[in-house]
């Protein structure tokens, strides 16, 4: 791919969003990560905010209509839908407990749904949804934005073919620093509501930063599925309680593999959030998001490669979404703008029928979205037991 280049042969879809407003902390890198190129996505209209007069302002700030800036969801659904340029695509960027309503809101609309993570509170919810998407004939997709890394599409096909031999650990490690202050519990409006268990759900850091790096094992691993986890959390920021700021899960997998995770925000001054270290019985993958155009290839007995993105000895899924070639850096806005790459792709192949292309795309699907509530509440339930096995 160049830099730019049209991945879907019509015009881009027709994008609203439901929350992600001035005060959030991810509606910016969806914004960005959606129009990246311009050639995907085109953002229509927006519920941006559950102020009215200031949904409206931040979006002509934005260069927007202002009559398409709505006060709430429901109104946006309604009255997009009596236009012949309705939009097509929204975008939930909500606090955790909309996600349901919101998304089903938006399926029996009749529109394609992208939604941040963690998808909903129960795996019913997520079955209810997947039967909904099925007979609306649409997409639900869930924003795991650290997993458009174009390395971690290199570590899937390296382990897909044998180049580690069989997996038998993976390492994992969401773990920063930037929650030790618990001033920002109260003051920071990105804060308050996911140390809010009537809005995050059963969990703080399991839920916000775990579930993006689980997604990212299940996306180089495939073929390995959960059986177990244990999972022992603490609230170091006592206020928190019932909610972790800190957890350790042990993982148990069906082919005998086993699996840790780390996730924290109060690891103190520690910049680098996430690593990913991939053990097989002949050699080790190792990736961590502080030098995400770098992959660590681990042969037992050999001097340890670094494998650079966008060199050409890389396999061809690592090469697919490439746009600025070597010596340029990439960031998590590239790694979001391949998501949503991704996204377009699948959708306008789901409206045209192409069902090949949509069972081919690899991005965080609905089922990934279930994966990752099964995940946080299997976490809650060992750790509320007395950090016990749990089956998954």
């Amino acid at each position: 791919m160049y830099l730019g280049e049209k991945l879907i042969k019509r015009e881009p879809f027709r994008w609203g969003i439901v929350g992600g407003g001035k005060t959030s902390q991810v509606g910016y890198k969806h914004r960005l990560g959606a129009m990246r190129d311009n050639t995907s996505f085109l953002l229509t209209a927006a519920a941006f905010d559950v102020d009215a007069e200031r949904c409206r302002e931040f979006g002509v700030s934005l260069g927007m209509d202002a009559d398409r800036c709505y006060p709430d969801y429901k109104t946006m659904f309604e009255e997009e839908a009596k236009r012949e340029d309705g939009i097509e695509v929204v975008d939930v960027a909500t606090p955790n407990f909309l996600h349901y309503e919101v998304t089903k809101a938006a399926l029996e609309a009749g529109l394609h749904v992208i939604c941040e993570k963690p998808l909903f509170f129960e795996a019913e919810q997520g079955e209810e949804i997947k039967k909904l998407a099925e007979e609306k004939g649409k997409i639900v997709a869930v924003t795991y934005g650290f997993s458009g890394f174009d390395l971690l599409s290199q570590m899937r096909s390296m382990v897909l073919n044998g180049d580690i031999g069989e997996v038998t650990m993976v390492d994992l490690r969401y773990a920063h620093g930037f929650a030790c202050d618990p001033t920002g519990d109260k003051q920071a409006e990105g804060q308050k509501w996911r140390v809010d268990p009537a809005k995050s759900g059963p969990s703080f850091v399991l839920g916000d930063l775990s579930t993006h790096t689980f997604y990212m094992s299940e996306l180089i691993c495939p073929q390995l599925k959960l059986k177990q986890l244990l999972c022992d959390r603490q609230s170091f920021i006592k206020s928190r309680a019932p909610l972790e700021d800190n957890a350790y899960v042990l993982m148990r997998y069906e082919n005998g593999a086993v699996g840790r995770m780390w996730a924290s925000a109060v690891n103190a001054g520690d910049m680098s959030s996430q690593h990913i270290r991939i053990v097989g019985t002949k050699a080790s993958l190792e990736w961590n998001d502080m030098h995400p155009d770098e992959l660590y290839y681990e042969v037992q007995g050999q001097p340890r490669q670094t494998l650079v993105r966008a060199m050409d000895y890389l396999n061809p899924e690592a090469l697919e979404y490439e746009r600025l070639g070597a010596l340029h850096y990439t960031g998590l806005i590239d790694s979001w703008s391949n998501l949503y790459k991704r996204f377009a792709v699948v959708m306008d192949a789901k409206d045209r029928g192409d069902e090949e292309t949509v069972k081919n795309v690899i991005y965080p699907d609905l089922e990934h979205g279930i994966d990752g509530i099964k995940w946080i509440n299997a976490c809650a339930e060992s750790a509320d037991k007395g950090a016990v096995w749990v089956q998954v």
